[in-house]
């Protein structure tokens, strides 16, 4: 596909500054431009590319103003970074969409299969499982007895959605993701060991939520392990059971929530973040990568470290932490000092 500057800005609702009818048909980042590319400009650390960028078109923030020619064509709008997200969305959009019924694919006659769906090779779907339209489940996924899974949900290749969980629609599930694996259910025994506590509850992800690669969320021990609505996991990241995460909330890489902790809307988890067992996180919140939380956190607050305090109170404590050589030196000094003073030896 191939599209004007003009006919970008009409469809951003921005202003073309620059040749109108310059086209792109392909994306590149700003430092890596050539002809017939499109790019944009939201961090202010990457302006110096723009100059030099052989991009055809760049989006640029409607207040940006540059310090030097450049020689690409602007497109300016209200939000850089939300504009190209939504090209590449369209973009995106149009890609060719797998089609039909693999020969090689395992479906039990007992499975439901809505109208448009794809079934890649070597995929299982198991008995009593509920498949919703244009599903797309690619090679080797697995999806057990009694799923449902809802419309246009997307599952990728390696997949393992376990018995009885329940997929909503216009959800993405990465390769390599494990739904309603038993949660870490153990209890001492007479002997010194660990009996296994059964598992027997299931995961329920709400729509449009997306689940990176490799993340792994336990079953309930009973009831249910909850992702609400337009929730975003990345990569890497452990869900334990009967945690309940609320809607648009946002996790990065490597988040590990433990069992029974509930996480609140529109939250946002650095990567690395640990939250132990039966905590409650509340909404809006933002925790920084790397904190480890141990204690409730309330609404709209941000927190950080290890262990976790509010931001203020963790830069207060971090610039003491820094200065504490110093602080040591100055301590010793002054200790010497009384010591003189006072005729001790110091021992």
């Amino acid at each position: 596909m191939e599209f004007t500057a003009e006919t970008i800005a009409a469809y951003l609702g921005g202003t073309v500054e620059g040749d109108a009818d310059a086209t792109v048909s392909t994306f590149a980042k700003i430092e890596e431009g050539h002809p017939g590319a499109l790019s944009f400009l939201a961090n202010p650390k990457y302006e110096h590319y723009i100059y030099d960028t052989l991009s055809s078109v760049v989006i640029v923030d409607r207040n940006f103003e540059p310090k030097n020619a450049v020689r690409a064509t602007l497109v300016r709008v209200e939000d850089a970074y939300a504009s190209f997200a939504k090209l590449l969305e369209l973009y995106a959009s149009h890609k060719p969409r797998r089609q039909g019924i693999s020969d090689r694919a395992a479906i039990d006659e007992r499975a439901e299969l809505g109208s448009g769906c794809y079934v890649g090779a070597f995929a299982v779907i198991e008995a009593g499982a509920r498949i919703g339209d244009n599903v797309c489940i690619y090679p080797n996924a697995y999806i057990g007895e009694g799923v449902a899974v809802g419309d246009n949900t997307t599952i990728y290749a390696g997949a393992k959605i376990y018995e009885g969980c329940r997929i909503g629609s216009n959800v993405i599930i990465h390769a390599g993701a494990v739904i309603g694996a038993d949660g870490f259910g153990f209890a001492p025994d007479d002997k010194g060991g660990y009996a296994k506590i059964p598992q027997i509850g299931n995961v329920v992800v709400e729509d449009d939520v997306e689940i990176g690669a490799n993340t792994c969320i336990d079953r309930a021990t009973m009831g249910s392990t909850v992702i609400r609505r337009g929730v975003k996991l990345d990569n890497l990241i452990q869900i334990g059971h009967n945690v309940v995460v609320g809607e648009h909330t946002v996790c990065a890489s490597q988040v590990g929530v433990a069992g029974t902790s509930k996480i609140g809307r529109h939250c946002m988890l650095g990567g690395q973040v640990g939250i132990a067992g039966h905590l409650t996180i509340g909404d809006d919140v933002q925790l920084g990568s790397k904190s480890g939380i141990s204690n409730n956190i309330p609404d709209g607050t941000v927190y950080f470290g290890y262990p976790a305090l509010p931001i203020s109170r963790y830069h207060r404590a971090n610039a003491v932490f820094r200065n504490l050589p110093e602080l040591s030196k100055t301590v010793y000094r002054m200790e010497k000092q009384l010591n003189e003073l006072t005729g001790k030896s110091g021992e």
